[in-house]
C-alpha cells in the first residue's frame, strides 16, 4: 500500500501528547517541531488519524518540502511538486493559508499567489489542458514557512479538528476542546479515579474526559473534506475506520467525572453539550460554587480551566477564587490537581508551588498549566465516587 508523510499541527505545548496518540496508532513519527508532528502512514491513516486524535488541530498530507529565499525559487520549487498524485483534473484547489517564521519570504497573500500559479502551471502541462472546471472535490493547499524551509500539505481535515460538533453553547474564552484533550492526557487521570471540574462552564474538560474514559473517538460524529478524495482514498477506508472507531467505543463504562460552576446557566450549557457528545450519562454536573468543593474520596484528582480575568478590575475576584481553590485542595491534601490560568502569580494565591508547570496557549492566550502530584491510589482503590 502506498506511504504517505502526514503532518498534524497542534497547539504549542502540546507536541508530546500528540506524539504519543500518534505512536499509540501504530504510525512511525518521522519528526516533531514547535506545534507540529510529522509522521508516516498509509491511505488509512488519513481516515484513521483524522478520526482518533484528540489534540492535533488538523491533519496535512505532505506534498513536498524544499528551500526558498526568493518568490522565484518559490514558483520553481512549488511547480516541481508532483501536484498531479494528489489533484484530479476536475479539482477544486487554492492556497487556503500560508504562515511564516524567521524566513525571507513573509507575506502570506504574496506567496499565496506564486504558489497558485504554480500548480496551475503544472497542473496545465501534466493534464494537458489550459482550463480546470473545479467542479470536483476540494484540495486546499496549506503552506509553512520556517527559516526558508517550505513545508507543503493538503488539509485533509476541512473544519478544524477541535470542532468536535458537540459544544453549541459555551461561556468567555472556552478551552479549544483539542487542548482540553491535552490536559487531560497530561494530566494523568484514568477512568477509575474520581475526576472534578470546579469551574467546568460549558462541560469542555468533563466532556472531553468522558470520550476518553469511554474511548470515543473524538471525530465520530462529523465529517472530513477528504472523504471526496476518491481519487487516493477508497470509500472502504473511511467504512472502516468508522468501523474500528465504533467496535472500541464503550458508552457502558464506570466512570466517576463531576463538573461544577457556581453559575446556572453555564451547567444548562455544560449538560447539553453532554448529550450532544452522547456521554450525558457519564458526568455530574451541578451548580455549586467552588467554597462547597469536599469530598470524602482519598485519590481524586481536579483539572480546571477557573476565571482568568481579562480586566484589571475584575483580577481581584479571580485571585479570591484562586485562594478559595487552594484552601479546598489543601483540605483534599492526597488529591492531584491540574489547573491552567494565564495569571502568572497563581501559586502565589494558591498558596503552594506547582510541582510540575508546562506553558501552552489557548487559542493565542499564553498560559501555564500548573500541576501538584498527589500520591497514586492503590489497583482497584478510593478514588470512585461522588465529591
Amino acid at each position: 500500500m502506498m506511504k504517505f508523510a502526514l503532518t498534524a499541527p497542534c497547539l504549542f505545548g502540546i507536541e508530546s501528547v500528540l506524539k504519543k496518540e500518534i505512536a499509540d496508532l501504530g504510525y512511525e513519527i518521522l519528526s516533531v517541531d514547535d506545534g507540529r508532528v510529522v509522521y508516516a502512514g498509509d491511505a488509512a491513516a488519513i481516515p484513521r488519524s483524522n478520526l482518533h486524535l484528540r489534540t492535533a488541530e488538523r491533519v496535512l498530507l505532505n506534498v513536498g518540502s524544499f528551500e526558498a529565499k526568493t518568490f522565484e525559487e518559490l514558483f520553481e520549487k512549488t511547480k516541481a511538486l508532483p501536484w498531479e498524485d494528489f489533484i484530479p483534473k476536475d479539482g477544486k484547489f487554492w492556497v487556503k493559508k500560508a504562515s511564516s517564521i524567521k524566513s525571507k519570504l513573509f507575506s502570506p497573500s504574496d506567496i499565496q499567489s506564486v504558489m497558485k500559479k504554480a500548480v496551475v502551471e503544472r497542473l496545465k502541462k501534466k493534464h494537458k489542458t489550459d482550463w480546470f472546471p473545479e467542479t470536483g472535490a476540494s484540495y486546499p493547499i496549506r503552506v509553512f514557512i520556517k527559516k526558508d524551509q517550505v513545508s507543503v500539505g493538503l488539509d485533509t481535515s476541512g473544519e478544524a479538528l477541535h470542532k468536535r460538533g458537540y459544544r453549541t453553547n459555551t461561556g468567555i474564552a472556552p478551552l479549544r476542546e483539542t487542548l482540553a484533550a491535552g490536559i487531560v492526557l497530561l494530566s494523568g487521570w484514568n477512568k477509575d479515579r474520581l475526576f472534578v471540574d470546579p469551574f467546568c462552564g460549558s462541560g469542555t474538560l468533563p466532556i472531553e474526559a468522558a470520550m476518553i474514559a469511554a474511548r470515543m473517538a473524538p471525530g465520530l460524529n462529523r465529517e472530513f473534506l477528504s472523504e471526496t478524495w476518491t481519487n487516493l482514498l477508497e470509500r472502504k477506508a473511511w467504512m472502516q475506520a468508522v468501523d474500528e472507531a465504533n467496535d472500541l467505543l464503550d458508552l457502558e463504562v464506570q466512570a466517576q467525572i463531576q463538573g461544577f460552576d457556581k453559575d446556572y446557566r453555564m451547567i444548562r450549557f455544560a449538560r447539553e453539550n453532554a448529550e450532544n457528545a452522547d456521554v450525558a450519562n457519564l458526568i455530574h454536573f451541578q451548580e455549586r460554587p467552588v467554597k462547597e468543593l469536599a469530598s470524602s474520596r482519598k485519590y481524586g484528582i481536579i483539572v480546571t480551566n477557573p476565571p482568568y480575568g481579562e480586566r484589571l478590575e475584575e483580577l481581584q475576584e479571580v485571585y479570591g477564587l484562586y485562594k478559595e481553590l487552594g484552601k479546598v485542595c489543601a483540605q483534599l491534601d492526597s488529591w492531584s490537581v491540574n489547573v491552567i490560568t494565564s495569571v502568572e502569580d497563581f501559586e502565589r494565591h494558591f498558596g503552594r508551588q506547582a510541582d510540575k508547570k508546562r506553558k501552552l496557549y489557548n487559542g493565542m492566550i499564553k498560559t501555564t498549566l500548573y500541576r501538584y502530584e498527589g500520591p497514586k491510589p492503590p489497583k482497584g482503590g478510593q478514588g470512585y465516587g461522588h465529591a
